[in-house]
């Protein structure tokens, strides 16, 4: 199976894109099979971002991320949602990786469930 998870909002002040990498990570763990993309876009770009720093005690998406990509997920970023808010290559963290909408279509069209957060 091939799931898609569409993340939309910022990666602090909601919880939504929390709840979505919690998501992606649970599905990895509880059926290693199931092929996970996870698409940041609009200010969701910023979970991907390097060198987060939060308080203790606090999620860290940055954190959140890795673990999803460290268990076999794929993790794409909106190129032009990037663009926008002035987030380079360079600052986003290593297995993280800048995308456009035709690999979201064709993503979107192979998946076998899409969620959106």
């Amino acid at each position: 199976m091939k799931a898609l998870i569409i993340l939309n909002d910022p990666p602090y002040g909601t919880e939504r894109s929390y709840n979505g990498l919690r998501l992606a990570h649970s599905l990895k763990k509880n059926a290693p099979e199931v092929e996970i993309t996870v698409f940041l876009m609009a200010d969701a770009v910023l979970c991907a971002k390097a060198g987060q720093k939060t308080p203790e005690g606090f999620y860290n998406t940055e954190k959140m991320v890795r673990r999803v990509v460290g268990s076999g997920g794929q993790i794409l970023l909106c190129g032009t949602c990037m663009d926008a808010r002035g987030i380079t290559e360079a600052e986003v963290m290593e297995g993280a990786h800048r995308s456009t909408m035709d690999a979201l279509a064709r993503a979107t069209l192979e998946a076998d469930k899409v969620l959106v957060f």
